[in-house]
């Protein structure tokens, strides 16, 4: 069972998500709160993801963001946002966001968006990438990303392609005949060599870096 927790200053909207993914297999939502009890319910139910308000009235969610990430075995977090505030997103990756969701994604494809968190696959729909994450990435970026890349072993580079996709560890061991433990080793070696601190930020590097074939990624 993966468990939930919906951090939003809404309460349609954390009614709305509980609903939908406690009508999912497999998805139970342990708590719907708002921004300023995000920390304490994160360590009293120990949720496996977190949906989190990018930005919220009480409380920044990047700062909430960057207190989660400080705990012991911190929860993968996403971001929920409607992309009218693309200014937080650049913060969001660089303070480890694991991906981003739409408030108004589809039912079906939220509970679909949050098994793929689970699993160790990136959140990061084509939208996102070309409309928001973009137009933080200066005109230097591709450079930069070809170089990052030819630091990667031709494993490596493969690895972090399909990382890029939206993969998990266990969805990229069994396309490249690999166990879910070596290919991890591959993401962290990779994510170390990249100077990067999570999945999103390697596939945007492998993205600029013209890993991907078009349309390649869209997971989310």
């Amino acid at each position: 069972m993966i468990r939930v927790l919906v951090v939003d200053d809404e309460a349609l909207i954390r009614t709305g998500f509980t609903h939908i993914l406690n009508a999912a297999g497999g998805i139970e939502t342990v708590g719907a709160v708002e921004g300023g009890r995000a920390l304490r319910a994160v360590r009293e139910l120990r949720p496996d993801i977190v949906l989190l308000d990018i930005r919220m009235p009480d409380v920044d969610g990047l700062t909430v963001l960057a207190d989660i990430r400080r705990l012991p075995d911190p929860p993968v977090v996403a971001m929920l946002t409607t992309f009218d505030t693309d200014e937080f997103v650049a913060g969001a990756l660089r303070s480890g966001a694991a991906g981003f969701v739409l408030k108004d994604t589809d039912p079906e494809q939220l509970a679909n968006l949050v098994r793929t968190l689970a699993a160790g696959g990136v959140a990061l729909s084509s939208k996102v990438t070309r409309t928001v994450v973009d137009g933080y990435l200066d005109a230097g970026a591709q450079v930069s990303a070809v170089r990052a890349v030819a630091r990667l072993t031709g494993r490596e580079r493969e690895v972090l392609a399909l990382v890029a996709e939206g993969l998990s560890n266990a969805e990229i061991g069994a396309r490249v005949h690999l166990s879910a433990s070596t290919v991890k080793d591959h993401v962290s070696a990779i994510l170390a060599k990249l100077e990067v601190g999570g999945r999103v930020q390697a596939a945007l590097v492998a993205d600029r870096a013209g890993l991907l074939a078009p349309g390649g990624r869209d997971r989310a």
